[in-house]
């Protein structure tokens, strides 16, 4: 997956593109290399990747010719994934159509438009390697261009790329549609972002304005594409805007997190599952505010169980790499690292597996639906028409009380299992008392209750990693294995989870 950061201006017919070759930083200017394009784009029948700001193609010419998924914007920029092209023109291949599941919400793909176009790139290089480069005076000639790896082939570096498009636009169905208009991309390669900046400067001054649609298939089909659905306002600076600014961004969150954790890529998982914790904790904790959402509170719980095999297998395994990475290589068996490394990671790749056919499933897509409808419309109370500054920090109050409810409870328990379970307790309301000042913006009650959560969740991570460690140590043994290295991070593990036990009662005279 590469990130495309892009710049896109509409330009007239008579445009001419402005000398570059002298834009600081910049070292030569390649010849211009012409391209004939034809890209067939796929969505729903009613557009609902177009709705969402996600394109999916099939485009034939040019140095990057395949399949390619461009996913909606952030942080001004767009994450692209390709994949080589497919004998079938009219099938998208079965992975793409994956990736784009949190969206299509299982509606089929079909194509929707079809665009040609006549392609100018030109390239702004940097310093040349063993082939020399571009040259101070203004070109490397034609041979000085890029392919995928961002060097020209003469070893120069390409900075930034412009193309000058000449595009032909046909909205496929009955009665097909065809527009026709010229655009400038200018795309960033190995430069720096002020060097595009620069560039946008230039294409400015020669006429170029900042393209009105974000895409030229967005431009093709023009008003076809669905409008947003009407959001609620909630009143300016009310307890309901604040809550229902959250819980927006973590659906959002959530659904941008979808084709990441397909993919399986590091730290997706996480963050999807941090996500769905994030709007259940909130949709609990602001009840008054946001009422009848118990639904879609159990779905999210559902759905933070089913990420967090994944992700609970994937800590155990990092956690136990580096355990073993500090002992003394004597006192580490081959089946040790072996069952804690290979075999658990198999167990993970069986969790993703699980996970993306329950990402496929009816009810994954029917909490996503639900998911928008509240993001759209939350069924608000009159609560929330009060003021934010007064009504959010006494439901912070309130949740910080159920922490220090659950610690006395758990203080007058003795040492053994029941008050393990209620230190876990202790945790637990401490992740929500986090969550429900991070979303009313109090920074400082949030990073008391983290600090709680943290200490305590070493202990616990000492006392699930002691339970595996046990686990796998018996199926050692029956396999009749060596098990004095699982015994040494058994030590390891519970002298950790003591060290945070012993820690917590200052942590919290200090915080509490």
């Amino acid at each position: 997956m590469a990130l495309e950061i892009e710049d896109k201006f509409d330009v007239p017919e008579g445009f001419a593109l402005p000398d570059l070759s002298g834009v600081p930083g910049c070292e030569g200017v390649s010849e211009p290399l012409s391209h004939r394009l034809t890209a067939v784009y796929f969505d729903t029948p009613d557009l609902r990747l177009a709705a969402r700001g996600v394109t999916l193609r099939r485009r034939r010419g040019g140095d990057d010719e395949g399949w390619h998924l461009k996913l909606p914007k952030a942080k001004g920029a767009r994450q692209e994934i390709t994949r080589p092209l497919t004998r079938s023109a009219k099938v998208v291949p079965a992975e793409l159509a994956s990736l784009v599941l949190a969206y299509t919400r299982g509606a089929p793909l079909a194509p929707v438009a079809q665009l040609e176009t006549r392609r100018s790139i030109t390239r702004l290089l940097g310093p040349g390697g063993p082939g020399g480069t571009g040259g101070a005076g203004g070109t490397s000639g034609a041979g000085g261009t890029s392919g995928a790896g961002g060097t020209s082939n003469t070893g120069s570096t390409v900075l930034v790329e412009i193309a000058d498009d000449r595009v032909k636009g046909t909205v496929l169905g009955d009665e097909p549609v065809v527009r026709r208009w010229r655009e400038v991309e200018a795309e960033l390669k190995e430069g720096e972002r002020d060097l595009l900046k620069k560039v946008a400067k230039r294409l400015r001054k020669a006429g170029a304005a900042p393209a009105d649609s974000a895409s030229k298939l967005a431009r093709a089909l023009g008003d076809r594409i669905p409008a947003p659905p009407p959001r609620t306002r909630p009143e300016p600076g009310s307890a309901g805007e604040v809550v229902v600014a959250y819980l927006r961004a973590h659906v959002d969150a959530l659904i941008a997190q979808d084709p990441h954790v397909r993919l399986a890529e590091e730290d997706a998982v996480h963050k999807a599952r941090v996500a769905s914790r994030r709007l259940r904790s909130a949709l609990k904790a602001f009840k008054r505010i946001v009422a009848g959402t118990e639904d879609i509170q159990e779905e999210l719980r559902w759905l933070g169980e089913v990420l967090g095999e994944a992700r609970d297998l994937e800590v155990i395994r990092a956690r136990f790499a580096a355990r073993l990475d500090g002992l003394d290589p004597r006192f580490v068996t081959a089946g040790a690292r072996r069952r804690l490394g290979d075999d658990l990671a198999a167990r993970e790749h069986e969790a993703y597996e699980r996970i993306r056919r329950v990402l496929s499933e009816s009810r994954y897509f029917a909490l996503l639906d639900a998911l928008d409808a509240l993001a759209a419309g939350p069924p608000l109370t009159a609560a929330a028409a009060k003021d934010a500054d007064k009504a959010l920090p006494k439901i912070v109050d309130r949740n910080w009380r159920r922490v220090t409810d659950a610690y006395e409870a758990a203080r007058r328990m003795e040492e053994g299992a029941e008050r393990e379970t209620a230190m876990h307790d202790v945790r637990k309301a401490a992740k929500r008392a986090r969550y429900t000042a991070e979303a009313a913006g109090m920074s400082g009650a949030a990073e008391r209750a983290k600090e709680v959560q943290e200490v305590l969740g070493r202990h616990q991570d000492g006392v699930v990693a002691q339970g595996v460690l046990l686990e796998e140590a018996e199926r050692a043994r029956q396999a009749g294995e060596d098990t004095f290295t699982y015994g040494m991070l058994a030590g390891i593990e519970s002298a950790e989870a003591a060290r945070a036990h012993e820690e917590f009662p200052a942590v919290w005279s200090r915080l509490a």
